[in-house]
This record gives C-alpha cells, structure tokens and sequence, in this order.
C-alpha cells in the first residue's frame, strides 16, 4: 500500500523539489512553497474525486458502491484509497478521465498561467494535468486498448491507438511548458 501511494505520488514529488529547488535559489519565500505544496497534493487528490462521483451518483446501486460506503460509515480510510486503486481499471467512463476534460483543462490552464501568478492556483492545476498525464502514460505502456477505451469513453470517434503516442506528446509538451511558467511565475 505505501509503496503504491509512493509512486502515485513520485511525479508529484519530483516535480515539488524542482520548482523547490529553482525558488529556493531565487530567494521565494518559504510561504509560496508551502503554498506549492499544498496546490500540489490537492490538485493530485482531486482527479480521485471522479471515481467517488461514479461511486455516489453515476452508479450507486452497484455492489462496489455498496463496498465503498460500508468502508466510509466504518472510516476505514485505507481499505477506501485501496478501493480507489483497484478501481481505476475498472471504471473507464469517468468524467475527469477523458480526452474533452483534459483538452478543457489545459486550455484553462493556459490562460490562468499567463495571467496569474498565485502559486496555490497554478500548482493545483499542474498537478491536475501531470496525474492525468501520469496516468495516461502508465496505461500507454500497460495497454493502449484500455488507454483508448477510458479517454475516449462515449465517443463514438476515436483516436487510433497509433495516434495515442501523438496525443501524449502533445499534452506531455504543454505540461512541461506549464511547469516551466510555474517556475517562472515567481522568479
């Protein structure tokens, strides 16, 4: 379970210690790294909430809802970000996992990182953009069918799975182009 959580949340960290790193040198203050991280670990949890929604309100008659809940009136917290892992294979129609929301959010984005510089604001979205990335990319290498399958849920019109590597390109681009105004946001 740590191990999972660690490397759910290792590009998160990385990318932390980097802006860190770069704002530390430029003398930021201390508040604005802590400003970062808690944009940072927020921006993580929230793409999580997709599958709360399929639990509660797209699907609440399952079984796996009926799990979900007993875990919550129990709180048993880690038998529930256990649910949430075990479940991302299993839901492939989520709202904040598809092509149209990532598009959304990084058109969003863009504007907010060229005219804001609240740390909390542009990390929370940063880190929005790099846990889908992240878990783009982990299915890309898994199994590009079941990447397809969830991105483009209820499309009827889908990316080829050869043109999958492209998109990933592109949205890899745009984020390390947001990190990059990140950084520079404040320096």
């Amino acid at each position: 379970m740590k191990q999972n959580l660690l490397f759910d949340l290792l590009p998160t960290i990385v990318v932390f210690f980097i802006v860190s790193i770069f704002w530390v040198i430029f003398g930021i203050s201390n508040i604005e790294i802590i400003y970062l991280l808690i944009g940072l670990i927020l921006g993580h949890i929230f793409l999580n909430l997709d599958h709360i929604i399929y639990w509660f309100y797209r699907k609440p008659n399952t079984e796996e809802s009926r799990i979900i809940k007993n875990t919550l009136d129990k709180k048993d917290f880690k038998s529930f970000l256990k649910l949430i892992r075990a479940a991302r294979t299993s839901h492939n129609n989520l709202i904040f996992h598809h092509y149209f929301f990532q598009v959304s959010l990084n058109l969003i984005s863009f504007f907010i990182f060229i005219s804001s510089s609240n740390t909390f604001c542009l990390s929370f979205l940063l880190s929005i953009n790099l846990h889908l990335l992240t878990d783009e990319i982990r299915d890309y290498l898994r199994n590009p069918k079941f990447l397809q399958n969830w991105l483009f849920a209820r499309e009827e019109k889908q990316l080829s799975i050869e043109s999958l590597k492209n998109y990933l390109i592109i949205f890899n681009i745009l984020f390390f182009i947001f990190l990059f105004l990140l950084v520079k946001s404040k320096t």
